[in-house]
């Protein structure tokens, strides 16, 4: 089981991958709130994907997240790292996101 830093510092990751690439893929449009719910370790955190970014990461749950991502500390870790595929992972139910059918179209152009 992944600790609650290395699922912080995989998200800080994913963060600055999606800042470098950002320019290269031009500005997407989408600007929601984020939750990423880590059950295993009764952790959370939040942040906002703006502009093709990922910004204002911290600690804690937003219930009132437009953009819901529940995934065990592991598989987090994978999934960010690249370890593991987003759309196998949500066939295969080992991560769950929740949201508009619409802004999960525009999240796959971040991944």
């Amino acid at each position: 089981m992944a600790s609650v830093d290395e699922c912080r510092q995989a998200l800080h990751g994913l963060a600055a991958r999606l800042d470098a690439n950002a320019e290269t893929r031009g500005k997407l449009d989408l600007d929601r709130t984020l939750a990423c719910r880590v059950p295993d370790l009764g952790t959370a955190f939040h942040g906002r994907l703006t502009g093709g970014r990922l910004v204002d990461i911290a600690d804690g749950d937003d219930p009132k997240a437009k953009i819901a991502l529940t995934a065990t500390s592991d598989d987090l870790v994978a999934l960010v790292t690249g370890r593991l595929d987003v759309t196998r992972a949500i066939a295969a139910r080992q991560v769950s996101v929740k949201a508009n059918p619409f802004d999960l179209l525009k999240l796959r152009k971040l991944l």
